[in-house]
Formats: structure tokens, C-alpha cells, sequence
């Protein structure tokens, strides 16, 4: 078997459109790219209720932030995962979902650290770690439509 060079990511602007990406066991839906730090960062999105146990439970969004390169095709689930090669799907998890205010604001999931903020009431960001300082800082933050 040959590998041969990639000069981008297999993925295209309509795969990114057309399937959800699953990331803490909840789907994101593609919103746009954005060059930032010398590479193209993919935002996803979703909204959901706070907590099912308050009266009058409020909407949070909550986004992800994520080189493009990284976003791969899990073909046999039709779902788009987060791996750091760009290639090797990652295994699928069976774990329960936790309420977003219940999660750590750093974590591992699929071998790669993890970190959280709180940039505005109800909305919550997360980025790899190891890029957080770039992607979590607000001119990122203002280039991807966040603040």
C-alpha cells in the first residue's frame, strides 16, 4: 500500500455541511471556517437547554472549535469526529452525557485534551488545549462570529 501526500484536508466545505459532528456525545452542526494561527479552524454548533430539572430551563449554545485537518468522515456512522492526525477514526464512546454546567472545564476525549470557556452568558467554547491560548483568544473569537 502507497500513502500518498495530502496538501489539505480530504474533506470538503459540503461534507462539512452535510453531516453533524459528535463530540461529548451530542451532535454539532458545521457553521464556517476562519484562518486563524496559520491554519483553517472549523466552528461547530449547537443549542440545548441547560438542565431538564428548572421550571423554565434557559437556552445555551455551545461551540466547537477545531483545526480542519483534524475533522474526519466516520463513514459507516455518517458522522464527522475530531481526530488529531486528520486520518485514524476514533472508536465511538457509549458514555452518558453530562449537563454542560456538570463538566469539568478541562477533559481528555479521544486522547486529545480539552479546554471550556465561558466567553458570554449561556454560551460555552471548547478548543483543544494545546491550541486553546490561540483559538480561545478574542480576535479567534471575533474572527469565528463569537462575540
Amino acid at each position: 500500500m502507497y500513502a500518498l501526500p495530502l496538501d489539505g484536508p480530504v474533506l470538503t466545505a459540503g461534507d462539512l455541511e452535510v453531516n453533524v459532528l459528535e463530540f461529548r456525545q451530542r451532535s454539532f452542526q458545521f457553521q464556517r471556517t476562519a484562518p486563524i494561527g496559520g491554519r483553517d479552524v472549523g466552528l461547530f454548533s449547537r443549542t440545548e437547554t441547560e438542565t431538564e430539572s428548572r421550571f423554565r430551563p434557559k437556552l445555551i449554545h455551545l461551540h466547537l472549535v477545531v483545526p480542519v485537518a483534524w475533522v474526519v468522515l466516520d463513514e459507516p456512522n455518517d458522522v464527522l469526529r475530531v481526530a488529531r492526525d486528520g486520518a485514524t477514526v476514533p472508536a465511538r464512546l457509549s458514555e452518558p452525557v453530562v449537563e454542560v454546567g456538570a463538566e469539568p472545564a478541562e477533559f481528555d476525549e479521544q486522547g486529545i485534551a480539552w479546554k471550556r470557556i465561558a466567553p458570554a452568558p449561556r454560551a460555552f467554547v471548547y478548543a483543544p488545549t494545546e491550541l486553546a491560548e490561540t483559538l480561545l483568544a478574542p480576535p479567534a473569537l471575533s474572527a469565528l462570529g463569537l462575540t
